[in-house]
Formats: C-alpha cells, sequence, structure tokens
C-alpha cells in the first residue's frame, strides 16, 4: 500500500471540511482531489509540507467537476499536470463556461468568495477515466469505479482495497453522522444505492471521503447513508406533493438536518463544518429537482 497524505484544505478557513489525498509513487506524487481555487494556498502549502513542490505533480485524479472538488485543477495544468476526470465532465473542465453559469444561478454574487477562479484545461491534458480503467504507477494501480448518483459524472477510484469515494459515499465530519450531499441537477437515489452497492462489493478495508477523512468501517458507512438519503428525500417529498414554495422549505430543512445532527452528539461548531462541507439548503433544491424528474418518468 502506497503512503497517503491527507491535506487539510481549510474551506472558509474551517478544517476538517474539504480533503485532497497526496499519495506517493516512484512515478512522482499523484494528487486525488483539488479542492476549490480559493483554497488553492492551503493545499500548496500542504504539498510542500509533506516534501514536494505543486510542479512535481504530474497526476491529478477528479471525482468529479463540482467546484469543492475540481475548481483548481486547471493550476496543475499550468505546470504540465495530466487531469483524470469521468469522460462527462471532461468537456467541462476544457470549456468550464456552462459550468461556471450554472453554479452561478446557484451561489449568485458569492461564487467568487466560495470558489475564485476557473480557467480552461487543454484538451490533450484531460484524460478520460472510465469505469474498469486502471492507470499504473509502478507500485499500485489506480482503478476507477464509475459511481452515479450524486453526478452523472461521479468516479470512486481504487488503490488495492481502499476507495477514494468523493461524494458518493457521503460527508462524515469527525465523529458526527454520515449525511448526503444532494445538490442539483442529478440526484438520482435509484442510480446512487446502485453505486453504493457496487463499492460495498468491492470489500474495501478503508473509505477515504473528500469531506471528509479516512474512515475504517465502510459497511456501516456505506448503510447508514443509504438511511439518510431515504430519510432526506422522504423529508421533502410532501413539500413537493403540496408545491411549497422552496423558500419556505429551505429554513424548515437546515432546523431539520441540524437538529439530527444535534441528536448525534455533534456539538454546535462541528455543525457549521458540515453546512460548509454540504449546504443544507442545496439538498433541498436537489430533492426538489429529483422528486419532479420521478414525477415526470424522466428517471
Amino acid at each position: 500500500m502506497p503512503k497517503i497524505h491527507t491535506i487539510d484544505l481549510f474551506f472558509q478557513e474551517e478544517n476538517h471540511s474539504i480533503a485532497a489525498y497526496l499519495i506517493e509513487s516512484s512515478k512522482g506524487p499523484v494528487l486525488v482531489e483539488v479542492g476549490p481555487m480559493t483554497t488553492f494556498e492551503h493545499l500548496k502549502k500542504g504539498i510542500e509540507t509533506i516534501g514536494f513542490q505543486v510542479e512535481d505533480i504530474q497526476h491529478v485524479f477528479l471525482t468529479h467537476i463540482h467546484f469543492d472538488h475540481a475548481g483548481a485543477a486547471w493550476k496543475f495544468a499550468e505546470h504540465g499536470a495530466k487531469i483524470y476526470v469521468h469522460p462527462i465532465g471532461l468537456p467541462h473542465l476544457h470549456q468550464p463556461e456552462k459550468l461556471w453559469n450554472s453554479a452561478a444561478q446557484i451561489y449568485g454574487e458569492d461564487m467568487d468568495r466560495l470558489w475564485g477562479e476557473m480557467k480552461s484545461i487543454p484538451y490533450d491534458q484531460l484524460i478520460s477515466a472510465e469505469d474498469g480503467n486502471a492507470f499504473d504507477f509502478n507500485e499500485f494501480q489506480i482503478k476507477v469505479i464509475d459511481t452515479p448518483g450524486h453526478a452523472i459524472h461521479h468516479n470512486a477510484y481504487q488503490i488495492d482495497d481502499i476507495i477514494f469515494t468523493g461524494d458518493v459515499a457521503g460527508v462524515k465530519i469527525e465523529d458526527g453522522p454520515i449525511v448526503p450531499p444532494c445538490p442539483p441537477p442529478d440526484i438520482n437515489l435509484k442510480v446512487w444505492k446502485n453505486s453504493i452497492k457496487k463499492l460495498k462489493s468491492l470489500r474495501p478495508t478503508a473509505l477515504y471521503l473528500t469531506h471528509y477523512g479516512r474512515q475504517e468501517q465502510p459497511d456501516k458507512v456505506l448503510d447508514e447513508l443509504e438511511i439518510m438519503l431515504d430519510d432526506w428525500a422522504n423529508y421533502i417529498k410532501p413539500h413537493f406533493d403540496q408545491q411549497t414554495p422552496v423558500e419556505a422549505i429551505i429554513p424548515e430543512f437546515m432546523a431539520y438536518t441540524q437538529d439530527q445532527l444535534r441528536s448525534k452528539g455533534v456539538r454546535e461548531e462541528l455543525i457549521k463544518t458540515y453546512e460548509y462541507a454540504n449546504p443544507s439548503w442545496m439538498s433541498v433544491n436537489g430533492l426538489l429537482r429529483y422528486w419532479k424528474l420521478k414525477e415526470q418518468g424522466r428517471i
């Protein structure tokens, strides 16, 4: 098993919200996830603390193209790095305008504060990471696992018996419970549960969550995630049926999810970290869209 380093990106200056992972190899350090451009200096410092430079990173694996996972990838491409990404997400890293504009509809004037700049990555530096691919780094291989449900452009990555899960295995901060990130537009519970089943079938001994850290009980994490997926979706369903305005649902749902955390013994400052890692208001929009598409027979 190669040496794996967890780098805290201190998103919004809060610890344990977003992680990147540096894996040592004789081909040079490999990075899984990069976070947004707003945390690049923290990432750079983390890489240097381990003993490398940003320029040493020539291979970057992204689980998907959401800004909190992929926003700073272009900075590594500037130094010649290859960026490995799901084939559906690949064109959006070459031409990020649509991705940016879509996110701007959600975040509005907070875009720059939260995410920072995102520049185009040349096509010849983007590597399509397709399900079943295996990329060789001498001491180990990185195997690609197509894992949609949170996003249609989502991969997990396996090295031996550990898996880097992006968002498909949920969000778990320190000793808190596992919760599902459900932003629009791609949430699909059936597909997500199939991805969870796929991960379980690989019998990993540990999961590396982008939000946040190594988890030693994969089955427990994934079982609890399925329960919470249903819980959150079923909370939203009556509101969808009654056509409750989203502005009315958001404060109620935020209170509901934060009370869930408190009931599990999560302290108040950690609830804030959960919100940074997985803004509960975004799950309202994502789950409303899920129920709408389901009603229309589109999923």
